[in-house]
């Protein structure tokens, strides 16, 4: 039953019951019985509406917050469902970034490179589809929400607390942080 339909009962019920005690008063004034004060009886009769009302309105807020939490949860749900999955790829990206940095220092055929950079480059554009964004951090302000410290360095080049290098890059998906980058922080000296 909606609220709407309790409301519309509970209504019926108070006019009915107002209708049986006129009909009894008229009966006992009838009778020459009539003891029965109107003015308090109309009172008692205009609270119990009252009541009803703000209880049908409370059920209907209730049942209104009720939606728009299952409503954001679902919105969550969806938003957030290839977080697991995309932390489980993100090795693989670490990998193909870390074979890119060793072709650097070794000698490696320009067409095996090339492939690397370019798998590279379709797999971050994939995950960039699907929300997931790097955090390359150098030279930015160390921020704890999204980057976890592994040293800190002395630098009199750079100010404190300042990112100087990047030994893992973080990644968010929907703005939420999935893994945090990992980095080196330069410290007064």
């Amino acid at each position: 039953m909606t609220t709407e339909e309790q409301k519309n009962t509970e209504q019926a019920e108070l006019n009915q019951d107002a209708q049986t005690e006129q009909v009894d008063v008229e009966q006992n004034a009838d009778n020459g019985e009539a003891t029965v004060d109107f003015a308090a009886q109309l009172a008692e009769l205009q609270e119990q509406l009252d009541q009803a009302k703000d209880q049908a309105l409370r059920a209907h807020a209730d049942a209104q917050n009720a939606r728009r939490r299952a409503e954001k949860d679902v919105e969550n749900a969806h938003k957030f469902a290839l977080e697991k999955f995309s932390k489980e790829l993100l090795p693989v990206v670490d990998s193909l970034e870390h074979a890119l940095a060793a072709f650097d220092q070794h000698e490696v055929a320009d067409a095996v490179k090339e492939g690397v950079e370019m798998t590279l480059n379709m797999f971050i554009s994939t995950l960039g589809k699907f929300n997931v964004e790097q955090i390359d951090p150098t030279g930015t302000p160390f921020d704890p929400q999204f980057h976890e410290a592994m040293s800190m360095v002395p630098n009199p080049d750079v100010e404190p607390n300042t990112v100087i290098a990047v030994m893992q890059k973080g990644y968010l998906l929907n703005g939420r942080l999935v893994r945090p980058a990992m980095v080196m922080v330069a410290k007064a000296p």
